[in-house]
């Protein structure tokens, strides 16, 4: 059995237990005793964020720099993800603030929810505008990352790993290693607090369960849809872009990234589906010079999703929480959901859920808590997302193509392929 399917039988089984056990009269004997477990599990989970975040912007800067060196068509990529990523970011800012407007979650589940994890506090306030443009830039690093304040610390790192791109190449290399042994570590620590995860979201669900009752079923529903539907629109985007900016057919192109579809919903990986993306670009009559250059390069750096959709987590629990979704908290998050993206995109599934949704919801001030039952519910939201991160792939790649190479006819793209 999978470990994404033991923690979400974790969850149904600690929310049914929790259902019979405030039903038969024990809740207020059992809770005291699983509050704390849950808890303590989050804690573990919470405490390897901040330096796993700057390893990951450092390395994710330095993997970045590293493939726009490689040629004109790799940089005009990255440009073109970047922006993207930008922009989806600001798509969920907007639509899941209307979305939740239009259908929110019930009063009373959110009332229900709150109780059961009343121990979950915001994290932070959010400065006023003119506060927040002064605390962008940290007058101390170290106490910017002790007070959780995720924005001037990320910009303090964003700095750092571009400063460190200006280094000889010796350096540049002896700190990026540094870097990347620094993250591997953070992971390996991650993964030993998630072969206890069962447990803990066990703990946390039985309480929710006890104190929620049904209506905890109805809030993960709830989420699923809201967060997925940020992911179906992404993915639905891809086909106008392959259409205008690619300048192929709606019904070529459908048939053309389908299999890399297919492959995307049944492994949840973007890396497997790349050899059907690599066909599905030759169907389309894209140049391998381009196609065999920007694909890769998406793979490991670009998911146009994840931005959106880590965004579209924090704005939910902040309305969960009742956290007020001004427009700098709104900023803030799509700030820090944009700039984590690049270096957390090669991270597996429940990792990468963590490490990149915490530092958006601590910098909106949004409870981490909630994090500790979502994760379990991620498979299905993660289905999308990988679906939405290929078709938008693919798409982008056509555009790309559809710009062509230099007048003359021979680009960097060309001399990287020849000379691999």
């Amino acid at each position: 059995m999978s470990q994404p399917t033991r923690i979400l039988l974790a969850l149904v089984a600690g929310l049914a237990l929790g259902i019979a056990a405030a039903s038969l009269g024990w809740a207020d004997t059992l809770v005291p005793i699983s509050r704390p477990v849950g808890h303590l599990w989050l804690n573990a989970l919470e405490m390897t964020i901040i330096p796993l975040v700057m390893a990951l912007v450092v390395t994710g800067i330095a993997a970045t720099a590293e493939a726009a060196n490689a040629g004109r068509i790799a940089a005009r990529a990255i440009v073109t993800f970047i922006i993207m990523l930008w922009l989806f970011s600001a798509l969920a800012a907007v639509m899941v603030p209307l979305l939740l407007k239009v259908w929110p979650l019930g009063a009373d589940a959110a009332a229900s929810l709150r109780g059961a994890l009343s121990s979950a506090k915001p994290v932070g306030t959010v400065p006023g505008f003119g506060d927040f443009l002064v605390g962008i830039v940290p007058t101390n690093a170290l106490a910017a990352a002790a007070s959780d304040a995720f924005l001037p610390f990320i910009v303090f790192t964003l700095v750092f790993a571009f400063a460190l791109t200006r280094l000889p190449a010796e350096q540049r290399e002896r700190l990026t290693g540094l870097f990347e042994a620094l993250r591997d570590a953070m992971l390996v620590m991650i993964g030993w607090v998630l072969l206890i995860a069962p447990l803990g979201v066990f703990a946390l669900a039985f309480t929710v369960g006890a104190q929620a009752g049904v209506a905890a079923f109805g809030a993960l529903i709830h989420y699923i849809l809201m967060v997925s539907s940020v992911g179906v629109v992404i993915g639905l985007l891809g086909y106008p872009v392959a259409m205008i900016g690619g300048r192929v057919s709606l019904v070529r192109f459908a048939r053309a990234v389908a299999p890399a579809q297919a492959v995307a919903l049944s492994t949840e990986s973007s890396l497997a589906s790349l050899p059907a993306m690599l066909r599905g670009a030759e169907d389309l009559d894209v140049p391998v010079a381009v196609s065999g250059v920007v694909l890769p390069i998406a793979t490991a750096i670009f998911r146009a999703t994840s931005p959106a959709m880590n965004l579209a987590v924090a704005i939910y629990i902040a309305h969960w929480f009742g956290v007020p979704l001004t427009a700098t908290t709104l900023a803030t998050g799509l700030a820090v959901a944009a700039i984590t993206t690049l270096g957390s995109v090669s991270l597996p599934g429940q990792i990468s859920y963590v490490a990149s949704i915490a530092p958006i919801a601590v910098a909106m001030g949004v409870p981490l808590a909630p994090l500790g039952l979502l994760v379990a519910v991620e498979t299905l939201p993660d289905i999308v997302r990988t679906v939405g991160n290929v078709t938008m792939d693919l798409a982008v790649t056509t555009m790309i193509a559809a710009r062509g190479p230099r007048s003359d006819g021979f680009d960097e793209g060309d001399t990287l392929l020849r000379a691999s």
